[in-house]
């Protein structure tokens, strides 16, 4: 495909996803801390869960940086265990708190001030962030302008016929954002709506009768 016409397809999609479910006010969160929690809490969780154990959270005044250092981790397992693997999901939210603090003084703002690039390389550091996870902070929490590949995001494309020949994050990444002009709403707003539509329409096993993306789905039936 030329990328003229790639860019095209890559646009339309969302353009249809967005006819289909409107705009989806993602990332569900009170504050730019309670974004990174999640992020972390969300590895291998369904979002439900995830909820619980930041209610949890939010319930024994621990969201920001200082009250996670200070809490003992046996305590913080105990809080976030609704989200699984709750054992290492604490070490990894005390880790990035620590962190937080040794090198920014807690401060969120302090942080995001890095350029795109070296935020993302200063947090693939971290203990516990992964490209995912870190991509999640960057543009969710940070407004920056990254687009974020998950295993929503991949089933989708992949089932449009776009699958890149190497299947790496970096690959599937820079299809999107080579198609898009750089804006964080839009970044934000596409992947959103890849995990609406993956959630309702787009599941491991597919409701094509219902899905607006069929007209241009290479594996939907009669296509």
């Amino acid at each position: 495909m030329r990328k003229n016409n790639y860019q095209r397809t890559i646009i339309d999609i969302f353009n249809r996803l967005y006819r289909r479910y409107g705009p989806q006010h993602w990332w569900p969160a009170d504050g730019p801390f309670e974004v990174i929690i999640g992020a972390i809490l969300t590895q291998s969780a369904a979002w439900a869960n995830v909820e619980k154990a930041i209610d949890n959270l939010k319930k024994a005044n621990l969201i920001s940086p200082r009250a996670l250092c200070e809490i003992p981790e046996a305590e913080l397992t105990r809080l976030v265990y609704p989200s699984g693997y709750f054992n290492v999901k604490a070490r990894k939210l005390k880790a990035f708190a620590e962190w937080l603090g040794a090198n920014y003084g807690d401060s969120l703002e302090k942080l995001f001030s890095q350029d795109t690039p070296e935020l993302r390389r200063q947090l693939l550091g971290v203990y516990g962030i992964g490209e995912e996870t870190a991509d999640s902070i960057i543009l969710y929490a940070g407004n920056k302008a990254v687009f974020v590949i998950d295993a929503y995001t991949r089933r989708i494309t992949d089932r449009l016929g776009f699958k890149p020949d190497t299947g790496t994050y970096a690959d599937y990444q820079k299809m999107f954002i080579s198609a898009l002009p750089p804006d964080a709403a839009l970044f934000n707003e596409y992947h959103a709506l890849f995990v609406r539509m993956a959630k309702e329409t787009c599941r491991k096993q597919p409701v094509c009768k219902e899905c607006c993306l069929k007209p241009v789905c290479k594996k939907a039936p009669g296509v």
